[in-house]
């Protein structure tokens, strides 16, 4: 099976990051300007277009959408955009932007300076303190025991912790399938450990600035070393820490490298500070961060096992108006739905008794009839992953990672 390359990796994790946050000005011009640099200036002006729509007058718009132009052989194109952008002496030209001028400060912005200054984090992250906890976690009892023996047993036994030799330094690699929860365990990790929680998502690292998403990798260990002690959880570590073998540009190598230098930390910069990592594709992360001290350690969040089905479909039906429901046969017939599509499903069959309400006049509950006609509607959204990991576990070497999955794999689907 035919892999995306490094770069494409990079390309679309960004774009995925843009559907959910579309608005987010300084992440598409940073990937306007690695398609660029990247040899792809027809996908770079497609996104020059989008960011022109949503917000006319936009010089460094016009400034790479003309580059692209001229990249494509599209003088009338080049010129068009050069017309919109800015004029010689506003000093943007046609090369990719530099960095920005540094803004005058006024009441409202105060506070964002302030987040970033002495490097004490990035004022944008969204850092609390999680009241969720294991025990909501519903079914995974494996997943839970493997972070009860990680990390769990050894904060709570500071005496033997200190017998052993044992620090709360290192990391922690969730991996699997899309929607199984991944995110959620990192958060009742946290909430179990009474710690604060910060989430990383690529957005949240990458700048179109040349050396920024650096100094924003910086900005954000420091953020959690000052909260510690923390669970700093960096979302999608194959788009942050993607193999550097199969990137071409410095960018993002630089990106990885950073990230390697402080999760290694000097002088026990990194005491109290755990971090945990997730992702979906374990294959594409750069073969540095798995090394002893970093995310040596992995825990495989498959798809829900039925006590989990069952939490799962019993609270998507909380708070909605319900009647006559067995959820053992939905559970049973589930077996390798994510918790997502276990979700969508309890959407699906709300829509069909909306459907009927309206008919009505009146609240129609939902019924099992609501939930089997939903369930032969859809379908587990997870088989492309699960046939693309069984390639890779196949032709990979490193069995202790990949175990678990082949005897997931072999059980329910006789692989």
């Amino acid at each position: 099976m035919e892999h995306p390359t490094g770069d494409e990796q990079v390309y679309a994790g960004i774009e995925a990051a843009l559907q959910v946050e579309p608005a987010n000005r300084a992440l598409r011009l940073h990937l306007i300007a690695l398609l660029l640099t990247g040899g792809q200036p027809g996908r770079a002006l497609r996104h020059c277009e989008l960011a022109w729509s949503t917000r006319p007058d936009q010089p460094e718009v016009a400034a790479l959408a003309a580059q692209a132009c001229d990249l494509l052989g599209d003088p009338a194109g080049a010129a068009h955009w050069r017309a919109l952008g800015p004029s010689p002496a506003d000093g943007l030209g046609d090369a990719v932007p530099g960095p920005p001028p540094e803004p005058v400060p006024d009441a409202v912005g105060m506070a964002d300076v302030a987040g970033t200054a002495g490097g004490e984090g990035p004022a944008w992250l969204d850092v609390d303190r999680p009241t969720v906890r294991l025990v909501d976690v519903a079914g995974m009892v494996e997943v839970k025991q493997r972070l009860e023996r990680a990390l769990l047993a050894p904060l709570r036994n500071a005496e033997l912790r200190a017998a052993f030799g044992k620090t709360l330094r290192g990391g922690l690699l969730l991996w699997g399938p899309p929607g199984c929860g991944k995110t959620f365990i990192a958060r009742a990790l946290a909430g179990e450990m009474g710690v604060s929680f910060v989430p990383v998502a690529l957005s949240d690292v990458l700048d179109m600035w040349l050396g920024n998403s650096e100094q924003n990798v910086h900005r954000v260990f420091q953020r959690a070393r000052r909260d510690a002690p923390a669970v700093l959880f960096l979302d999608e570590l194959d788009a942050i820490g993607h193999r550097r073998t199969n990137l071409r540009g410095d960018g993002m190598r630089n990106v990885v490298t950073q990230l390697l230098a402080e999760l290694d930390g000097v002088d026990s910069a990194n005491d109290e500070l755990f971090c945990l990592g997730a992702t979906n594709q374990p294959w594409m992360v750069d073969a540095a961060l798995r090394r002893p001290g970093r995310f040596d350690r992995t825990v495989l969040v498959l798809p829900p096992d039925p006590p989990a089905r069952w939490g799962i479909l019993r609270q998507a039906l909380a708070d909605r108006p319900v009647a006559a429901i067995d959820l053992d046969p939905l559970v049973a017939r589930t077996e390798t739905w994510s918790g997502a599509d276990l979700v969508h499903l309890v959407d699906s069959a709300a829509e069909l008794a909306l459907a009927e309400s309206v008919d009505a006049g009146a609240v129609r509950p939902i019924t099992q009839r609501h939930l089997d006609g939903a369930l032969r509607e859809l379908g587990p959204s997870i088989h492309d992953w699960l046939d693309t990991a069984r390639s890779v576990a196949a032709a990979s070497d490193d069995s202790r990672t990949f175990a678990p999955l082949v005897d997931y794999l072999r059980r329910v689907r006789k692989w």
